[in-house]
């Protein structure tokens, strides 16, 4: 018995689409980490991020000028290349995803303390969109966390008719 090349095209995409429903937030995960890790790593090197400025000018206002300069990106460096690992590796995921939801408050802080430096004109400069990204980056983040978590609701039935019937 022959099987038609459409059951057989059909076939394989169910075995893809089920392998990557799997795989999904991992796949995410990863990017996001190698993401991290990839711009925490350039801090290491002055001048290598496009970041540096902006990141200096953040972390002195949020510390009150207590944490400045190079200090400031050798610690921003070291918080973005221990997320990374951590999503990469998935080893203490919970804690790097706890250091990345302390993080995105200073991440995205320059949206709040240097909008008019980021956006004049309402037009967004490098930096503006490189912050502008990191919106897409946390949401990432929110996936990553809910599975980690156990958020993401695959635990949970969705209630029938007589549950709601019950319940009221």
């Amino acid at each position: 018995m022959s099987i038609s090349l459409d059951t057989r095209l059909v076939r394989s995409a169910n075995s893809t689409l089920g392998w990557l429903s799997r795989h999904n937030v991992d796949i995410l995960r990863v990017s996001l980490g190698l993401i991290f890790f990839g711009f925490g790593l350039l801090k290491f090197f002055p001048g290598a991020s496009p970041a540096e400025a902006l990141v200096t000018r953040t972390v002195g206002a949020l510390t009150f000028g207590m944490v400045d300069g190079r200090n400031a990106v050798l610690m921003t460096a070291g918080l973005e290349c221990f997320i990374g690992l951590t999503l990469i590796t998935g080893l203490l995921l919970r804690s790097g995803l706890l250091v990345l939801a302390v993080s995105l408050g200073g991440i995205m802080a320059p949206l709040v303390l240097f909008f008019n430096d980021l956006f004049p004109g309402g037009t967004p400069t490098i930096e503006g969109q490189y912050v502008l990204k990191d919106i897409v980056l946390a949401a990432a983040a929110l996936v990553i966390a809910a599975r980690a978590f156990g958020l993401d609701g695959s635990q949970y039935k969705q209630p029938s008719r007589s549950d709601l019937i019950k319940a009221a």
